[in-house]
């Protein structure tokens, strides 16, 4: 921190000067950027702002609106304050001329009743600045040195979020968009205490850019996310007003945590990973023109050219964890490239993720798709001991539309992993076989679908989280009764002038005309993404 106006009358070399404050003793908290030597009254425009400004006032004019003028200057430069030496120009004390614009300016004004040595007060201030500014460059080393380490690591969140509250010796939470938290280090604190009601606290927090602190709740807050795309919140819980050596560490954490989600991957054969990088290529749009997928491809004894497409992906159960589940990973991509290559099928095989193979697969130009995607599905049994389902998106014409393709087959294996059973256990999975509940399902971890919820719903939770109300159940049984006021009433126990009383505040927070048959799908639609949202959290 920079020295305080307070600091720099502490000073030796201040002291010595004998040091009275006459304007602004309850500005003396102050920071002092820097020291100014002055004898000049047309001086403001060679100032930058909390500068400590030392003058015999020699120059200063002796008319009021001179020294108006004057004081308007410095006021709008943002000095520190002012420090007059008394015995040249001013004996005994400062004129009221003076005082009474700095006073109504805010500007703190110190008398020096004995002659000073101004240029051992400014070597004195500047070494102190100087200090806490070399103090801050190694300790920003030093946590660059932490936080690329752990970048290289590729440390888990939970790895991050320890360092930072060792580092900060405050607790530390990692929540998503819809204010649910995914991992936290409480550094000693109570769990019931610090995580209690946490998404109605949550929600009360609401901060304006990437970093900010909320001072009644003592949290510091950013955002964490990359290339252009928020997933989540990183708060720092300070109590008092943060450091900057603590905003620098919840920055540079953030920026961590969101490298680490990006460069997530793990090791597999030499053929599995060049599959998996053009794969990824064309999911992640890494190619400047689509077709380089295909010369790629190609290169590695994969014609597609001239081809229709399928993306698949096959969803493996979550389970396990570090090397035993990297090797399960591996040993599946495996048995689905030979299941591949033993049905003579062309093919691209590698994972996508931890949980995930992808499967670019050329169309079989005999025999039908629908075949070919039976007898894979057993070749993959056969060969592919996780517990999985297979995914198969919609058929593409060319390379430019597989990325949709994987998206799609991506989303259906989520679902359909749960699904499973329901439906004596299908060979393939594909969009149609979904419903809406599904669909929300699979869309439970897009941020897109958390804005949504909390763009259509977030004033009637925000209401209930400060009013302990229940306007969003009593939503969630109008809309489920078709409606039907009568029956929504009846199946929430109140009678009909109260349960209308309560659609009547609804729609006063919502600003909806809940008799808006649009209206009302939408809101019901995000109150069924709202429990996929929280359904797939607390599971």
């Amino acid at each position: 921190m920079l020295p305080t106006l307070a600091d720099v009358l502490e000073l030796p070399a201040v002291r010595r000067a004998r040091p009275r404050v006459v304007v602004g003793a309850d500005r003396l908290d102050v920071a002092v950027r820097w020291v100014h030597i002055a004898e000049v009254t047309d001086l403001a425009h060679l100032l930058r702002g909390g500068e400590l400004v030392l003058t015999t006032g020699i120059a200063l004019p002796g008319d009021p609106e001179s020294l108006q003028s004057y004081i308007d200057g410095l006021a709008s430069a943002g000095i520190a304050g002012i420090a007059v030496e008394l015995g040249r120009k001013y004996h005994g004390a400062l004129p009221e001329e003076l005082l009474r614009p700095a006073r109504e300016a805010g500007i703190p004004v110190v008398a020096l009743e004995r002659e000073a040595r101004f240029v051992e007060i400014t070597e004195a201030v500047h070494i102190r600045v100087v200090n806490r500014q070399l103090e801050e460059l190694r300790e920003s080393e030093r946590l660059h040195e932490v936080f690329t380490e752990l970048s290289v690591e590729g440390a888990h969140p939970d790895r991050v979020l320890r360092e930072i509250a060792e580092l900060s010796g405050c607790p530390v939470v990692l929540e998503n968009l819809a204010h649910q938290v995914l991992v936290c280090d409480l550094n000693g604190e109570d769990p019931a205490t610090l995580l209690a009601s946490w998404e109605s606290r949550s929600r009360g927090v609401r901060v304006s850019g990437r970093t900010s602190h909320d001072s009644p709740t003592g949290w510091l807050v950013t955002m964490v996310g990359a290339r252009g795309q928020d997933w989540g919140r990183l708060i720092l819980i300070t109590g008092a007003a943060p450091a900057p050596r603590q905003i620098m560490l919840i920055e540079r954490a953030a920026t961590t945590l969101a490298l680490g989600r990006l460069l997530e991957r793990h090791e597999e054969s030499l053929e599995r990973q060049t599959h998996r990088t053009i794969i990824a290529g064309i999911i992640d749009r890494a190619y400047s023109d689509p077709d380089e997928a295909l010369v790629r491809a190609r290169a590695v004894g994969v014609p597609l050219s001239g081809r229709k497409l399928v993306g698949l992906v096959l969803r493996l159960r979550e389970s396990g964890t570090g090397l035993a589940a990297q090797a399960r990973l591996s040993d599946t991509a495996e048995g689905v490239a030979r299941a591949c290559r033993a049905l003579r099928l062309t093919a691209l095989v590698g994972s996508i993720d931890d949980l995930r193979v992808g499967v670019l697969l050329a169309v079989p130009g005999t025999g039908g798709l629908e075949s070919h995607l039976h007898r894979l599905s057993e070749g993959i049994g056969e060969r592919a001991t996780a517990e999985s389902v297979l995914a198969v998106g919609s058929v593409a014409e060319g390379i430019r539309d597989v990325r949709r393709s994987f998206l799609e087959a991506r989303q259906v294996g989520d679902v359909a992993l749960h699904q499973q059973g329901g439906d004596g256990g299908r060979p393939f999975y594909r969009l149609p076989d979904l419903h809406l509940r599904g669909l929300l399902h699979l869309f439970r971890d897009d941020e897109r679908l958390q804005t949504y919820v909390e763009r259509e719903l977030g004033p009637l939770l925000d209401y209930d989280a400060r009013h302990g109300s229940d306007l969003t159940e009593m939503l969630r049984h109008y809309l489920s009764s078709g409606r039907n006021k009568a029956l929504a009433a009846a199946n929430a126990h109140l009678s009909r002038p109260a349960f209308y009383e309560r659609l009547r505040r609804i729609s006063h927070v919502l600003e909806a005309d809940l008799g808006s048959v649009e209206t009302c799908l939408s809101l019901h639609v995000a109150l069924l993404s709202l429990d996929s949202v929280r359904g797939r959290l607390s599971s």
